[in-house]
This record gives structure tokens, sequence and C-alpha cells, in this order.
């Protein structure tokens, strides 16, 4: 094993520099080591490679292994320093070290209003905070919310406003399992958000540009406009705008879920499927043109050339750069004849973008992109091999599905661990939706082509339209089908970790015949198999309260074992996007399935009882004059739905250990409540505030 992974490191010397800047990624984010340290790292080993350089030949043959460390520890050190100096929070101007006061803040959108169901959102610089009869610079971004109130406010990017309201930081529901919206946000260097009302603001005359962004905004509003003269289904066109350009506001979200469970989300997302689709018609279009030396050059020119330029109209975001920074390595690479070395070239282009931006390491979507590549370059040949067809069509049919089957192997673990589902009709959809999505991605960038001539325009709208709806009514048909999708699959990172080295051993025992790696796989697959055992174990003897962050909901789940009673609003049972949002993820954690009634926890109307435990839920007005001559115990008290209570008064009916305000209730309500707990000497949790709260049963 251990001279495999010499030969490994030899035939792909970047993947050691790779491994070495991720390493130092990752000790700068969690451990928060001092940078001095990283410098001084850096520099001593700059020192050391310098005076190894100095050795003559036969000391520097003996002291190769020494050199290669030092180099490990170089790009360590660098890719620490790199951590540190993106991490906003560092910079002496950050703009949360300048608004504790509330101050005014001069802030510039970076971007067009984004219609929202209730607002309309916008990216904004904070430029400067108002202090001490002054400007002062700053730096950070904040998310800005302008209420929909009539027309649309008159705003654009590039205005530039005076903020008066106070800005909060950006926080999490607090709901088991839930995505970490706030460690997103700071990857993006986001740590504040804005509610705005007309009076909270002014607009400053001036605009505060630039140039390439500007171009870019009026690229994608061009290129919209475009699709949306002529293309008219709402549905249609929204996957178009998805498909062509990666804008996804006018998708509806059940659609969206049907393609991410028939396992085709990235059709709809733009990534480097897009970028390898466009890539692979340049190849074709040069094939005739192979035996010109000059074609030699002007390929790999053009190719770089028309993938940037794509890249450009759809907006240049963070997943479709990643993927055209890969692929120009990898064009370039075949190129200068390093064609059968793929895996150097891949390595070097994930180091590229991680020195760019160290956060694209907990992206999804660069997790994704080169698990997806680098499980193609791995596996598709051996699969494309286990059938041969004479006709060339079914011979390119199967070839697309290897392909498919291919890029699945690696991207297993990630999906599961990320979205805790598994597509099982993943091949079939594929089948059918990767060169279809080709083909209409092809027709939209005609369009764009012969958009100057209405009538070729309007021909090629009304055949875009047709196959947008045939996928679409394709991919609805599929999701309907009871076992289009494997639901509720959860594992942690040492579980994705062991599944990786099983399918890793697995590979190697069927590529190079080693029964010594089918042992290892089935070693690993083993301890998996015992961690799921243990967790179901814990899952069975569970038994809890939680009481969720549904803003103006009420949701209450009541767990026992594997199984949950819901006590809340009606609506988050019905509205499939409102309970995957905030409610799936902790089912999900949990293991727990729905059921009608409990064994041991009794849920009568309002009250919650246990062996141990008494719980109320308050959600209507305590009787006035009502008394007791002795306290009611309960353990906690759940209010919900903004009732018209007191504390006083309930604190005279009953002895309760905690009081919580749930997410339904009004921020002006908690805070009554809240100064009233104070006063009382109460325990009281807000769950608005602190995230959802658990108790155990």
């Amino acid at each position: 094993m251990q001279q495999h992974g010499v030969t490994i490191f030899r035939r792909v010397p970047v993947l050691r520099l790779l491994l070495s800047v991720i390493a130092g990624i990752l000790l700068q984010y969690y451990l928060n080591i001092t940078i001095y340290s990283f410098v001084i790292t850096a520099i001593a080993c700059l020192l050391a490679l310098f005076i190894f350089n100095l050795l003559p030949v036969n000391k520097k043959f003996a002291f190769k292994t020494v050199n290669g460390l030092v180099l490990c520890f170089l790009f360590t050190a660098i890719g620490a320093i790199v951590c540190f100096v993106k991490d906003t929070r560092h910079h002496p101007l950050f703009i949360n070290n300048h608004t504790s006061s509330n101050p005014p803040l001069l802030i510039t959108l970076q971007e067009p209003l984004v219609t929202k169901p209730k607002s309309y959102k916008a990216l904004a610089t904070v430029n400067a905070v108002y202090v001490n009869h002054k400007w002062q610079p700053v730096k950070g971004n904040m998310l800005v919310y302008f209420k929909k109130e009539g027309q649309l406010p008159l705003v654009n990017y590039g205005s530039q406003l005076v903020v008066t309201k106070k800005v909060v930081n950006i926080s999490n529901s607090g709901n088991p399992g839930a995505f970490n919206y706030q460690e997103y946000c700071a990857f993006h260097g986001i740590f504040k958000q804005v509610f705005l009302t007309p009076k909270d603001y002014s607009t400053l005359h001036y605009v505060n540009t630039v140039f390439y962004n500007e171009w870019l905004i009026n690229t994608r509003i061009k290129v919209l406009s475009i699709l949306r003269k002529y293309i008219s289904s709402p549905n249609e066109l929204s996957v178009a705008e998805a498909l062509l350009i990666g804008y996804r506001e006018d998708l509806d979200k059940e659609l969206v879920q049907a393609y991410s469970n028939t396992g085709v989300v990235h059709i709809i997302a733009i990534s480097g499927l897009h970028l390898g689709m466009i890539y692979g018609l340049l190849v074709f279009l040069f094939k005739p043109l192979q035996r010109f030396k000059w074609a030699k050059v002007i390929k790999p020119i053009t190719i770089v050339l028309v993938l940037w330029g794509f890249t450009f109209i759809a907006g240049a975001a963070p997943s479709i750069l990643r993927s055209a920074v890969m692929f120009t390595f990898i064009v370039f690479g075949e190129a200068i004849g390093k064609r059968s070395n793929i895996y150097n070239t891949l390595a070097a282009s994930a180091m590229v973008i991680l020195l760019a931006n160290p956060y694209s390491l907990w992206d999804v979507g660069f997790q994704l992109s080169y698990a997806a590549v680098l499980s193609i370059v791995m596996f598709s040949k051996t699969i494309e091999n286990w059938f041969y067809f004479q006709n060339k069509a079914l011979k390119y049919l199967w070839s697309l599905n290897a392909l498919t089957i291919s890029a699945q192997i690696l991207t297993l673990p990630i999906i599961i661990y990320y979205f805790h589902q598994f597509p099982t009709l993943f091949f079939v959809t594929n089948f059918v939706a990767v060169p279809l999505s080709g083909i209409i991605l092809y027709g939209e960038l005609a369009l764009l082509l012969f958009s100057f001539i209405p009538a070729i325009s309007a021909f090629i709208g009304k055949v875009l339209t047709a196959l947008l709806w045939f996928m679409n009514d394709f991919i609805l048909r599929i999701n309907r089908l009871p076992f289009s999708v494997w639901n509720g699959l959860q594992i942690n990172v040492l579980q994705s970790l062991l599944l990786y080295a099983s399918i890793a051993c697995i590979a190697l025992w069927l590529l190079r015949k080693n029964n010594k790696a089918l042992v290892a796989a089935l070693s690993f697959a083993l301890f998996f198999v015992m961690m799921r055992s243990y967790q179901f174990m814990l899952a069975n003897k569970q038994s809890k309260l939680i009481v969720y962050n549904v803003p103006q909901h009420s949701a209450i789940d009541i767990i026992e074992g594997r199984s949950y009673h819901f006590a809340g609003d009606s609506l988050l049972q019905q509205d499939g996007f409102l309970k995957n949002f905030h409610l799936k993820s902790s089912r999900i954690l949990h293991r727990i399935n729905q059921t009608a009634a409990l064994q041991n926890v009794a849920v009568r109307g309002n009250l919650i009882t246990s062996a141990q435990k008494k719980i109320l839920i308050i959600d209507k007005p305590l009787p006035r004059y009502y008394t007791v001559n002795e306290r009611i115990k309960v353990d906690a008290i759940i209010i919900t739905h903004n009732p018209k209570i007191y504390l006083s008064q309930a604190a005279k009916l009953f002895n309760c250990k905690q009081y919580i305000f749930d997410a339904s209730n009004p921020e002006w309500k908690i805070k009554f409540w809240k100064k009233d707990a104070a006063e009382l000497n109460l325990n009281y949790y807000s769950v608005a505030d602190n995230g959802a709260y658990e108790l155990r049963l």
C-alpha cells in the first residue's frame, strides 16, 4: 500500500502540494493558529529550499526526501496564510468592529433587486460608518431586504444608500440538522442583514459602479430578455434561464425538487456539465482540422476563449468560474502533450481555485465537480467496455450512459451526506435528460446568435419550448414513481470517508485484481455498517420534544424511538417547501417517521405527558379570574400563536420550570414577556432568538 502511495505521488506530483494547501486551510480555519506562525514557517521553508539548491548534486539526492517535506510545509503555510487573508473578520476595518452603537451606514448595492415573496433582496457592500461626526471606512458585505410597498424601490446596481435602521447579524435557525446559513454567508464575506422600509434609508445621487460588473449584469439582462421574448411558457422559460445562465429566481420549487429527486438537478445548476457540453461540441467541430499544423495552436486558444466567453455570459458565478479554470487546465494540458496525466491537471486546477478562494473547499459544487470529473476519468472507459455495440448510435448512447454511471460513483457519498437521498433512477433520467439538455443548450446559444432575425428566432423559440416541455414532463413523471428516490439517508463525515475508502479499494480490486484490496473494502464496509447499526440503536432509545424555529409558525415534534407526533400548524404538513426547509433535516437526523400515537408519551389536546415530564401548550388567553389553591406543576410551558396572557397571571396558576416562546409570536410580544420573566425571576427561552428548543421526555 505504501509503495502504491509513493507511485501515486510520483505520477501526480501536484497532488502532494494540493493536499498540503488543503491541510493549511483546514488548520487555519478550525484551529485559528496565529498567522505569524505560518509566516515564520513559510520564510524558514524558503530559506531551506534556497540552501538546498546550493548543495552539490550528490547531497541533493541524499536530502531529496527532506526537500519534499519542506516543500509540503511551505504550501501548508501558504494555504493557511491565504485562508487568514481571505477572512474579512481578520481585517482591522471589519464591519462588526464598528457597528456596536448602530451608526448610520453608507452602502452600495452590488446587484439588481431580486424579487422575493414579501420583499426585494440585494447584496450590498458596506463602504463606511458615520462615527464621531465623520464617515469612517469599513469592510464587509451585507444582505438588504426592501419591504414590498406598492411600486419597486428606485434603486439598482451601484446605487448608494445611507441606512439609518439597525443592522443585525446573520444567524441560523438553530433547528437540528439544519443548513448552516451563517457559515455559508461568512464564506462569502456576508455578516450583516437589514430589513428596510422607505423611511429607513435615503438614496444618494452618485452611483458607484464597476465597468466589468455592469457589463456582466447588462449581458445577463439582455440574455434574459431574449429568452423571455421567444419562450413564453413559465416553467419552460425558468428551466431555459437556469440551464443557460444559472438564473434560478423564476424556478418553481416543486419542479426543482423533482429535478433533485431524479438526479438531474445539475442540469438547472450552471456547472461543469454545461461547459463540458460546449467543450465537446468544439472538439467535434475541430476534428476535421486535426491534420493541419496551425490547428494545434488555434484549437486550444479558440476553445478557451469560447469557454470563458460563455462563463461571462452566464454571469461568471463561482460554480462556473471553477469549471472554467478546470477546463482551461485540461485544454492546455492536452495541447502540450500531457493528456495521459489528467490527474495532475485536475490537481493543479483545484490548487489554483483554492489559492484564489480557500472557502471553495466547503462548497458543495466544488466537491461535486471534482468528484464527478475524477470519477469519469477513472471509471468511464472501464464501464463503457462492459458492452460492445457495432451500431454507432447504440454505441454512442451506451457511452453516454457509462459516463453518467461513472460520474455517480465518487459523488455518491457527497450526495448522501449533503442531500440525504439517492436518486435510484438516475441512470434513466440522465440517459434522456443529459443529451436532451445538451441539444437545448445548443439551441439557446443559436437563439442568442440569431436573435437579430425575428423569423429564425421565433422558430428556434418554438422548438426549444417543445423540447423543454418534454424534458420537464419526463422528469415530473419519473418523480411520481414511488421508488424514484431513496429518502431519509443520514451519514456523518467519518461514514462518508469510510464509503470513499471502500469504493477506492473495490476499484483497486476490480482494476488491478488485488485481493488484499477486496479484504480492505469489506473491512471498511463492515465498519460503516457497525456505525450505522449503533446509530440506529441510539435512535430507538431517544425520547424528546423539539420546538422548532419556524418564523410565524408553530412547530413541535414529540419523539419516541423512531416515531414522532407533530403538534403545530397544519400548513407545515401541507406546504412541501416549508416542511422540507424547516423540519425535514431534523427528522432525517433523528431517523424518525410520523405516527398517529406514541406508546409512552400521551398527547391530549394542549397537554403532553410522559413518565417523567409534563408540558403544557398555551395558545389562548388564560381565564382572567381563575384561581387555584395549589399551583399546578409542569416542567415546561410553550407559549404559541400570540395569546393575550401575562406571565404574572401564569405564574399564579402554574409552578413551571421553563417558559418557551416559539417563533409564531411577534417580536414585540416576546420582548414584553422576556421583561416580565426577568422581573418575576422565571426561566425563559426564546426560540426565535436562540434556535430550536429540545427537552428530554
